[in-house]
């Protein structure tokens, strides 16, 4: 007598997996931004804008709306992980978010009206690594893939 186990476990393909990793950073890094100590000059946390002086880990300038958008972020990841096609765009796309942002912070003048977010050389620098990393982990982790599975 054979026994079968009809226990479904879920598989998730390496996009599916590198969405989850992301998006957990991105929330991590969100609470982190809140935290003083981790955040230095975090008394001079402003909401939004140029003007906060607030420095996640002494480096990143952020302020509360930033760091709301990468807790907004790394739940997009996350909830788009369930599939390998919401993996895919959000990395795709959240990737050439990250580009635009690069550019930005390059055209925008750090203490311009026009900068209503807190970007320093070092924040360009990472939305630029950021953004072509997961262009290309959406890109090489789906290649090949008739269609990716949902």
């Amino acid at each position: 007598m054979t026994t079968t186990n009809h226990t479904r476990t879920a598989v998730r393909t390496p996009v599916q997996k590198a969405s989850l990793a992301v998006g957990a950073v991105f929330l991590l890094v969100g609470v982190l931004g809140f935290v003083p100590g981790i955040t230095t000059n975090y008394e001079s946390l402003q909401f939004a804008g140029h003007h906060s002086e607030a420095m996640l880990l002494g480096l990143f300038q952020v302020s509360a709306l930033h760091n709301i958008v990468h807790l907004l972020f790394g739940a997009a990841g996350l909830l788009l992980a369930r599939s390998a096609t919401g993996a895919k765009s959000f990395l795709l796309y959240g990737g050439i978010i990250y580009l635009v942002l690069f550019v930005y912070g390059l055209v925008v003048p750090e203490d311009s009206a026009g900068d209503f977010v807190p970007l320093n050389s070092l924040d360009n620098i990472l939305h630029l690594v950021l953004g072509a990393g997961m262009i290309a982990l959406a890109v090489i982790l789906t290649k090949g893939r008739a269609k990716a599975r949902v």
